[in-house]
């Protein structure tokens, strides 16, 4: 039996599941939290207003609308696969169920990829931030200067990775409660923020004020492919993490319905965030070059650094402080992810038995956990020691993982549920064309991206024998995967031979 020795199989009344997690625990705020925790708004606005205005001037809101139709296309198919299948490894689970081993495990590669890549990068922003908070505090342009030195960057970024590795670790309430402070003061930080640069547009203070308009929602006004594909790029950045929801389906109260309810909720909420937060930004700043115009080059790799003090005056300080918590949430909870994807790939013979070991006591995925971050804090060690550059072209490379399983989870829920779908309008609508719609343009965008990352340009530069590294990491990640799976198909034969049933108890299977 899989994960015999690993977990305590359970009926109804059981206190854990069939892995050995705690069953229960997460309701339907405390999972959407987690999404929205993982999703980390105030950081990813902060790096993402100026260069989308850059390419889409005022239609902002219309782009991050646009970015919103896949994603939520795409939530559609997560909620129905999570209705019938609710295991923890989600895409890997799921792709195999519809495809079998192979796809599965590879689809199961990427989601790990793309977290361990966003895990690296995450820290790395909140050693950024927090010596910018520090030196706001104190008023020393030295202390804010110690993110540049590597030693003291790599040392604190270690530091980080194992407290919030510490957290969860102790289990998923001991999650919950931690992102509840985090999510909730960065969420009320955004919403001061923008309320208070509309009330300087309306008193006639603001920058460069303009009185929002409904054209800017109008998304056929972009007008040009091109920024149609940066809004379908832009959505890879500022909505991905929403699905960390269902991975925690088996640690739910009703996992059938409260994971997929919690991905929903925690994405409409977030939409709505940055529609609030792009209206107000562009009405107060406009999209000129001047010192605040969201154009100026100088300020667009953080737009917050330079609006919070002129927006928010004496309060300025807590917007750096909102982005820390931000990102530093952000790094904790998207642990819970790849650490239940590599227990449920231990458990089903995927990975080495050892992926799914439960702690006794708090009743965690410990071996996973612990090891998702050994990798991110090492990747993140010797990027950062080699270039800054490459540390940002690996986050290039995530849209690419990001991309891939996405898009592919998308199609197993289409071909899973072919022959349901046409049971009703709904039916046809959640679980065939609004997935199918989703995942063909997300998997079009993989295609498109990694052929521009063949050059250079297409990121920092930085190149090998004339290839832009983000096509390297990004097809060397995929490689890896591949070489992997290979040898583990040929050491432990049994789940890619199909001896291993995957979500045994899965409902709605096609005939």
């Amino acid at each position: 039996m899989p994960g015999e020795g690993t977990g305590r199989a359970g009926d109804a009344e059981s206190q854990v599941s069939g892995k050995g997690l705690s069953v229960g625990k997460v309701g339907l705020l405390g999972a959407a939290v987690v999404g929205i925790s993982v999703i980390a708004p105030a950081y990813t606005l902060a790096g993402a207003l100026g260069p989308t205005v850059s390419v889409v001037g005022v239609h902002l809101p219309a782009i991050f609308l646009l970015g919103f139709v896949p994603m939520l296309l795409v939530a559609a198919g997560y909620r129905e696969l999570n209705s019938a299948m609710p295991d923890s490894g989600t895409t890997f689970t799921w792709l195999t169920k519809a495809f079998g081993p192979r796809i599965g495990w590879i689809g199961g590669w990427g989601l790990l990829a793309a977290t361990v890549l966003v895990l690296s990068n995450l820290a790395g922003i909140a050693v950024d931030f927090f010596y910018l908070l520090l030196g706001q505090i104190f008023r020393s342009d030295a202390i804010t200067g110690l993110s540049g030195n590597v030693a003291v960057n790599v040392l604190t970024c270690l530091v980080f990775m194992a407290v919030t590795c510490a957290i969860s670790y102790r289990g998923v309430e001991e999650t919950q409660r931690f992102q509840y402070v985090l999510v909730g003061f960065q969420l009320l930080i955004l919403v001061v923020f923008a309320t208070a640069a509309l009330v300087h547009v309306a008193h006639g203070t603001a920058f460069d004020g303009h009185t929002p308009s409904i054209e800017w929602f109008n998304p056929f006004g972009v007008g040009s492919f091109s920024a149609f594909s940066a809004g379908i790029s832009l959505s890879v950045f500022i909505y991905w993490g929403w699905d960390t929801a269902l991975t925690l389906n088996e640690e739910a109260k009703d996992p059938q319905k409260t994971p997929g309810r919690a991905a929903l909720l925690g994405i409409s909420v977030v939409v709505i965030l940055y529609l609030l937060v792009a209206c107000a930004t562009l009405a107060y700043s406009g999209t000129g070059d001047g010192a605040l115009g969201l154009s100026n080059p100088e300020i667009q790799e953080n737009v917050f650094a330079a609006l919070a003090t002129p927006v928010l005056g004496p309060l300025g300080v807590l917007m750096s402080l909102g982005v820390l918590m931000s990102s530093i949430a952000s790094l904790q909870s998207t642990m819970v992810s790849p650490a239940r994807t590599m227990l449920a790939m231990g458990f089903y013979g995927a990975l080495p038995r050892r992926f799914s070991r439960i702690h006794p006591r708090f009743q965690t995925p410990s071996y996973a956990t612990v090891t998702s971050t050994a990798i991110a804090a090492g990747f993140y060690t010797v990027m950062r020691v080699v270039s800054e550059n490459v540390l940002w072209d690996t986050i290039s490379a995530l849209s690419l993982m990001v991309c891939f399983y996405y898009g592919l989870t998308a199609l197993a829920c289409v071909w899973y549920f072919r022959r349901q779908a046409f049971r009703s309008v709904g039916a046809f609508l959640r679980m065939l064309l609004g997935p199918l719609l989703g995942g063909v343009l997300l998997l079009i965008f993989f295609v498109r991206t990694t052929a521009d990352s063949f050059d250079p340009a297409n990121g920092s530069g930085s190149e090998l024998f004339g290839v832009g590294l983000v096509f390297i990491l990004g097809a060397g990640i995929l490689l890896i995967g591949v070489v992997t799976m290979l040898v583990l198909s040929r050491t432990m034969p049994a789940f890619f031979r199909g001896e291993i049933e995957v979500a045994p108890g899965a409902v709605d299977r096609p005939e």
